[in-house]
Parts: C-alpha cells; structure tokens; sequence
C-alpha cells in the first residue's frame, strides 16, 4: 500500500435487512474517511447485491420495529447505501463459487457488481487494517 490509505475488508455472508444495514454502515462510513473499501458478498449475503433486493431482503421475527425505526431516524434506505457505496468507491465482489452453488449469474446482480473468488477478496484483506464479517 504505498499510498498508506486504510483498507476495511467486509464479508457479507447473512441476507436480511438488519444485516444490509450492518454491512452498508461499515462500508459507507469507511468510505466516507478515506478508507479503501472491499465487500466479499457470499451465501445469503448475496442478496444484499441482488438486483431483487427490495423483495428478499426482509427483517426477521421480532425485529419489525427496527423498520419504522429507520423511517423515524431518516435511515437511508438499503438502495440509497448501495449507491452511496457504490459512488464511494467501495468493491462489491461476488462470490463466484456460492454464485455456482446456487445458479446466479452476474446478471442477477445490480450494476456495479465484480465476481471473483475467495482468492480475489483475499488479495485485498490481506493488506487489510480492518476485518469484520456479517
């Protein structure tokens, strides 16, 4: 790393809203202070990047009130995040042997989406400061 930016290394491996928000938080405001961004999205994570998100992405049992706790806080929605992200700089990197597993394509992903392989992310958390895995 020769330019000395921090680097956050994010696995994304649970679908369901609360962990979109988990992910997109930590990704956005690591963007948002500089820092060079990587998200490996796996198994369910990979709805967090699925061009039907909105849909799949739901809370679970007896977490329905973090939804209207969002509107109240003026909690940019899942889709506002990912753009944000996305115009942070901040990879999204599918992974290409769940996406085997469960017959996607790059097609079913939202624009903006790099497929590769658990070497791929590695190649970039390795110099990471930050891990953290959802």
């Amino acid at each position: 790393m020769a330019d000395n930016k921090k680097r956050i290394a994010i696995i994304a491996s649970n679908g369901g809203l609360d962990s979109a928000y988990k992910v997109l938080n930590i990704a956005t405001a690591g963007a948002a202070t500089d820092a060079e961004v990587a998200i490996f999205f796996t198994f369910e994570g990979l709805s967090i990047i699925h061009r039907q998100s909105e849909k799949m992405l739901t809370m679970g049992p007896g977490k329905e009130h973090f939804v209207e706790g969002f509107k109240r806080a003026n909690v940019p929605s899942i889709a506002e995040l990912m753009e944000i992200a996305k115009e942070s700089g901040v990879k999204l990197i599918a992974c290409q042997m769940t996406m085997d597993v469960m017959g996607l394509t790059i097609d079913d992903f939202i624009d903006g989406v790099e497929v590769g392989g658990a070497v791929t992310f590695l190649d970039f958390a390795y110099d990471a400061d930050v891990s953290v895995t959802f």
